[in-house]
């Protein structure tokens, strides 16, 4: 464990700490339902749950990432959860960030007025079956825009579903992989932790850039919101106490 990764835990538990049992980031947010949607015929990604036409649980959260007051602009971030997605209790979840469409813009987390003004990507790269790229929501043509706030995002579902078509770019161009549909507000309330480390896939997988600093900072986060220091438990993808002298475990 480096010292950068140190850091970067110690500024998001007290972050955590600082904000009772929300995040560091993203601390407000709104939980929805959703579907996920495979068409056919696929073309070929090396990933089963991707090369067969099927539908999956979603569980999203959407949110405000520095948590700035609303009519502000502030990065906006798009949590998703897809149940089962290569089988039972084998999920995949993703973390998005309103960005750019092309080139390196989509690499920076870019502020936005409106939930459905542009696209949310993964920012850092990812491992699709063999390929290496970016992966983004992008708001489906005709959709129309949602004010930038956790209430108008739920009031907005509450009346009709938002779609997103799921993308993948390795290099200019995208090319659409599932269609996402949020259907409304989950009543369960706005206590959802998702860890693209911890529950990633061996085909469907985030890069390994940068990826101690961005555990670290879960962890950091997970541990602040409990109050205390996050126990070596040997899940896959859980990160022990780094102020311990412990280390990431690999996906």
């Amino acid at each position: 464990m480096n010292r950068l990764d140190v850091i970067a835990y110690r500024l998001a538990r007290a972050a955590a700490r600082r904000r009772g049992s929300r995040p560091a980031l993203h601390p407000r947010g709104v939980v929805l339902t959703g579907r996920l949607t495979v068409p056919g015929p696929p073309p070929a990604w090396g990933v089963p749950w991707l090369d067969r036409p099927g539908s999956y649980q979603v569980t999203a959260r959407w949110s405000r990432a520095a948590g700035l007051p609303y009519p502000l602009p502030d990065g906006l971030g798009l949590a998703l959860r897809v149940v089962d997605a290569e089988g039972p209790g084998r999920p995949l979840e993703l973390l998005l960030t309103t960005s750019g469409r092309s080139g390196p813009v989509r690499h920076v987390p870019l502020p936005r007025l409106s939930a459905t003004a542009g696209p949310y990507s993964t920012l850092l790269g990812y491992a699709v079956g063999d390929r290496h790229g970016v992966v983004a929501a992008f708001p489906a043509p005709g959709t129309l825009g949602v004010p930038a706030h956790p209430r108008a995002v739920a009031a907005a579902v509450a009346v009709r579903p938002l779609h997103f078509v799921l993308g993948f770019a390795a290099g200019r161009r995208w090319q659409p992989m599932a269609r996402l549909t949020l259907l409304g507000e989950e009543q369960a309330g706005d206590g959802e932790a998702f860890d693209p480390y911890r529950a990633s896939l061996t085909s469907f997988r985030p890069s390994r850039r940068l990826r101690g600093l961005r555990v670290a900072a879960y962890a950091g986060s997970r541990a602040g919101r409990a109050g205390g220091r996050p126990r070596a438990t040997g899940a896959r993808g859980r990160a022990p106490d780094p102020e311990a002298g412990g280390r990431p475990n690999a996906p």
